[in-house]
């Protein structure tokens, strides 16, 4: 594998001497995010392997080309996971796109995110130095935390050839109760008011399905604990949804947990464009963020993850600076995910991430500058600057 890192190194510092652009790819299964995808491509999956896993110790350190379904199913044989279920969108997902991506599942809210179980990473700089930052445990840094700044990079400051990551015991018990007939106010307080309580919450989805008459409303909130926990909370959610007038039902596991995982790659009846200008818009808000009001939308339907935090929905790109304002409104932002399959380019014109202000702007041109003087990933997939 020498070799094949050499190689990753020389393409670096060869574009570096040329004034080329790399655009980092690995299986491409997130292909359709961000600004722009320019640069000549570097693919990482030859650098591939599981370096070393230490099931007691709950650490694992892997090479960037590695199939994440293949760290997946080596962590399941020891009765492990990685708690944050990052998505794959694709078959070809890799352990190093899944960091750069930033990306989390529906455990995210209770779980933490993909940066919180980044212990320690390798990368290539835009100067093609290898360098190291973090170690193997929880308390490795002092300084700034450069390991976790990868997360959510995008390819953008550096190229990620190692990382090593916390991952946890499956946990000993689990349940998903459906709560039919709760309007998402309703919804929202319910998730708000368990979220004040000592209940094992784990992941939460409200949803209207429009497909079939009457419209119904549902709230999906799937528990993980310990046994006894896991039981007492079902009694709880059950009873405060049924004061509502919710009817509830507990979901069979195996088909509650083939659910949450097309939730989390996005393969739900929802997120099937319903024209083909529609934008897939998500909205990053403040778990306590209210009902919004979305005037002017032909498809004003939502799919509300995170106990309110993470809210989807499908609009045209012409409606940006008005879910922007809304976004901000409640102390958030609106990020354009998926743009139409119609004219995607033209709707990226709008921004895919919110325009940052203007010592953010500054800060990350610093940082961009330290990282990759010579611009090598500068692909523009984050911001067009």
């Amino acid at each position: 594998m020498d070799a094949e890192l050499n190689s990753l190194i020389d393409a670096v510092r060869s574009a570096a001497a040329q004034g080329g652009t790399l655009r980092l790819r690995g299986g491409g299964s997130k292909d359709f995010w961000g600004q722009s995808l320019s640069g000549q491509v570097l693919d990482t999956r030859g650098y591939r392997g599981i370096l070393s896993y230490e099931p007691s110790e709950l650490v694992v350190t892997v090479r960037c080309g590695t199939p994440l379904a293949e760290l997946e199913a080596a962590l399941a044989e020891q009765g492990q996971c990685l708690a944050f279920e990052p998505p794959h969108f694709g078959p070809g997902a890799t352990v190093g796109g899944m960091v750069a991506a930033g990306l989390s599942g529906p455990a995210r809210a209770t779980a933490g995110a993909v940066r919180d179980f980044v212990l320690g990473a390798r990368f290539i700089n835009g100067l093609g130095e290898h360098l190291t930052f973090g170690g193997q445990v929880m308390k490795n840094v002092a300084g700034y935390d450069v390991s976790r700044l990868m997360a959510g990079s995008w390819g953008t400051l550096g190229l990620i050839t190692e990382v090593s990551l916390k991952v946890l015991p499956v946990p000993p018990a689990e349940a998903t109760i459906m709560c039919a007939g709760l309007a998402q106010g309703a919804a929202l307080g319910l998730l708000h008011r368990w979220g004040g309580q000592p209940l094992p919450l784990n992941a939460s989805a409200w949803v209207r399905d429009d497909t079939a008459l009457p419209v119904a409303d549902y709230l999906f909130v799937r528990l993980r604990g310990a046994v006894a926990a896991v039981q007492s909370a079902l009694h709880t959610l059950s009873a405060d949804a049924q004061a509502l007038g919710a009817q509830v039902q507990q979901m069979d596991n195996t088909e509650a947990s083939q659910d949450w995982q097309a939730s989390g790659e996005q393969a739900l009846q929802f997120f099937t464009p319903p024209r083909a200008d529609a934008c897939l818009w998500r909205l990053s808000l403040p778990q306590t963020a209210p009902v919004l009001d979305l005037p002017g939308l032909d498809h004003p339907a939502q799919y509300i993850e995170w106990q309110g935090a993470q809210r989807w929905l499908w609009a045209p790109a012409s409606a940006a600076v008005a879910l922007r304002e809304l976004a901000q409104s409640v102390g958030g932002h609106a990020t354009l995910f998926r743009a139409s399959a119609a004219h995607a380019e033209v709707d990226k014109a709008v921004g895919v991430n919110t325009p940052l202000e203007a010592v953010q702007q500054r800060i990350q041109k610093q940082l961009q500058q330290q990282m990759d003087p010579q611009g090598v990933f500068a692909t523009g997939r984050l911001y067009a600057f």
